[in-house]
């Protein structure tokens, strides 16, 4: 339940901020990429990496992974360069460097791994609701390292995953558990099984983007300012992604 609520916050905590910053742009005059493409919903490492922090792989595959290269020589060479790009994306995360550099070259592993099986060049289409699955499984054991303290903690973390003692949870979480964060927990979760190429934004811009009164504008100035007070009103709580 930690893992999936992980996986749930650090989505919603990066890409918003993100949105924001692409809104704050918009305001000024800029019009700065996105950040994120429905990540959840990939049916690969190989695509999760096309969709999640797309502006940060871009950097690394224009400045570091073409540069070196890229996949234009032997088969071993491309895994090399995939492996040194994914150990510094890692390291570049900065925090407990050690371990984001190990989680580095995990995913550059998988993506390795995909490259050699040919994974990778499977239609999308392709067995899409079994692959999503498994890739999900995958991240979400993935963020575990990320958001441990070192890599005995994953550990300690990754054993009581598979312990499969269904006993009673620990008082804490019981108590944490109130209706809120598990309405918040549903619908993060509930919107990776939306179709993959399904855009809220793209289809409520479409449809009544005309219209002054349309109700997805009236619908935005009424939840705003509750949105606010909601904010205003709770504790402080940073962002995940300002220590990296």
């Amino acid at each position: 339940m930690g893992a999936l609520a992980y996986t749930v916050q650090i989505y919603f905590d990066f890409s918003g901020y993100s949105d924001m910053a692409i809104g704050l742009g918009r305001m000024f005059g800029f019009r700065f990429p996105e950040n994120f493409n429905r990540p959840y919903s990939s049916v690969s490492m190989t695509d999760f990496w096309r969709r999640w922090h797309m502006t940060l792989s871009r950097w690394f595959r224009d400045y570091v992974y073409i540069p070196l290269g890229g996949s234009r020589g032997s088969q071993g060479h491309t895994c090399f360069n995939l492996l040194f790009v994914f150990l510094l994306t890692g390291t570049w995360h900065g925090a407990a460097w050690n371990l984001r550099a190990v989680g580095g070259c995990t995913t550059g592993a998988l993506l390795v791994g995909e490259r050699l099986t040919g994974i990778r060049t499977l239609p999308d289409a392709r067995l899409a609701a079994g692959r999503r699955a498994a890739t999900l499984l995958v991240i979400v054991l993935g963020w575990v390292l990320f958001r441990a303290a070192s890599v005995a903690d994953a550990g300690d973390i990754y054993a009581s995953m598979f312990s499969f003692d269904f006993g009673a949870l620990p008082s804490a979480i019981d108590q944490a558990l109130t209706p809120e964060p598990l309405l918040a927990l549903s619908l993060g979760l509930a919107s990776v099984l939306l179709p993959r190429d399904l855009v809220l934004g793209r289809v409520v811009e479409g449809r009544w983007a005309g219209s002054p009164l349309s109700p997805a504008r009236v619908a935005v100035v009424v939840v705003l300012p509750l949105s606010a007070i909601a904010v205003a009103a709770g504790s402080f709580s940073p962002f995940l992604y300002f220590q990296f």
